[in-house]
């Protein structure tokens, strides 16, 4: 299983989880069932609100889910029609949130879990 986390500064696996996915500027890419791992930088970081790439954000990798603190509705509607499944993040490290997704522990985004206080209004339910 590939997982992406996106990641406000570049440690690799000791890297913090970010909280918003589309502004990260690094993504860590982890192998769950080899534990290899690789960072990108995010080529959509600069978009403009509410026009987030998802897929473009991955640098155009095939990963089978995204561990993230916060993420926009459109982003999360992209990311789960391509088939991706995004998981809630807990704070912590890359390492911490890939040893929760392989035991299982980590639980998917609902849309009405998603951001929207970009413009001073906060959706009720954000969770970060």
């Amino acid at each position: 299983m590939k997982i992406a986390f996106p990641v406000l500064e570049n440690k690799g696996l000791d890297s913090d989880v970010h909280g918003h996915f589309g502004s990260a500027p690094f993504f860590v890419f982890v192998d769950l069932d080899t534990d290899s791992s690789e960072v990108l930088e995010n080529p959509d970081q600069d978009h403009q609100h509410g026009n987030c790439n998802p897929l473009g954000a991955l640098g155009g990798r095939r990963v089978d889910g995204v561990v993230v603190g916060g993420i926009g509705g459109g982003a999360l509607k992209k990311l789960n029609n391509d088939g991706i499944t995004v998981y809630r993040a807990v704070e912590g490290s890359v390492k911490e949130n890939a040893l929760l997704i392989k035991a299982g522990s980590l639980p998917v985004f609902e849309p009405n879990q998603v951001c929207g206080h970009h413009h001073g209004v906060q959706i009720e339910g954000c969770t970060h």
